[in-house]
């Protein structure tokens, strides 16, 4: 197969048209709000939403869409899914904000808590990565481009660390226990970071910190459709939708599986 299956296809068409839309505002004045959480919200975040969701209401699947800019369904009706959309619009609202252009649109499918197909597209860069369980992860620079299919890379010798912009590295000395010392470190936005793992440009993420079940859902089906995975720190992958948080704990992301990460996590 020269190109992804043809659902991918279909949803990575919605998250370029999300992305469309995302970019008519960024190249505008546009004003910022401030969520409950303290993290900023644009027009382009509400946007990019409505234009998901006209898009997923296209396909011969309705299935329940769980997004960030959407009022949260309660887990008493939540616990009874079994497949769902799960959704970040605007992932690094942060980025955006800045105009540093990493910022992305995230579409992941869960089925039976686990991520089976993932869009991730960054509107400035054109890129568009998908991915669906079993059948690889592949790249997409420009509209009707050809599809290249990515993989993850062997821990290198020095390994790349690809860090969050705006919520500051991890601790050196976690990095040091699971890598060792030399290391370089790349600060990126968005689900990016886990896309630079996936095409073999980078090996490590390691987030201590909050971050929610739309931020890793699409990436880590890309991650994982590469060859890599997103571990919790007892080495296990990540579900989804288990329980009342939305919440993820906090993760490692990783491209080359040979290492026993779960023996290095224990060092943590």
């Amino acid at each position: 197969m020269n190109m992804p299956p043809e659902l991918a296809r279909r949803i990575g068409v919605i998250a370029r048209a999300a992305g469309a839309v995302i970019l008519d505002i960024y190249h505008s004045d546009f004003a910022v709000q401030t969520k409950d959480d303290a993290s900023p919200l644009t027009a382009a975040d509400l946007a990019a939403q409505q234009a998901i969701m006209a898009g997923l209401a296209t396909l011969e699947m309705p299935l329940p869409v769980l997004s960030e800019e959407a009022k949260a369904l309660p887990w008493s009706e939540r616990q009874h899914w079994s497949r769902y959309w799960l959704v970040d619009p605007l992932d690094g609202t942060r980025e955006f904000v800045k105009r540093n252009g990493e910022f992305t649109v995230n579409i992941a499918l869960i089925d039976e808590r686990r991520s089976v197909l993932g869009v991730v597209f960054a509107p400035v860069t054109g890129e568009l990565y998908v991915a669906e369980h079993g059948h690889g992860a592949w790249l997409q620079t420009s509209v009707d481009g050809d599809w290249q299919r990515i993989h993850a890379r062997p821990l290198a010798a020095s390994p790349t660390v690809a860090g969050s912009r705006s919520h500051g590295g991890a601790r050196s000395d976690a990095l040091q226990r699971l890598i060792g010392s030399d290391y370089d470190m790349v600060p990126l936005g968005s689900s990016l970071k886990f896309c630079l793992i996936a095409r073999g440009d980078a090996d490590v993420y390691l987030r201590l910190g909050l971050t929610s079940e739309w931020d890793t859902a699409a990436a880590q089906c890309v991650l994982d459709e590469a060859g890599g995975a997103v571990l919790d720190l007892a080495g296990q992958p990540f579900r989804y939708n288990r329980g009342e948080s939305l919440l993820n704990p906090e993760f490692i992301a990783v491209g080359d599986c040979t290492v026993d990460w779960a023996a290095r996590l224990q060092t943590l």
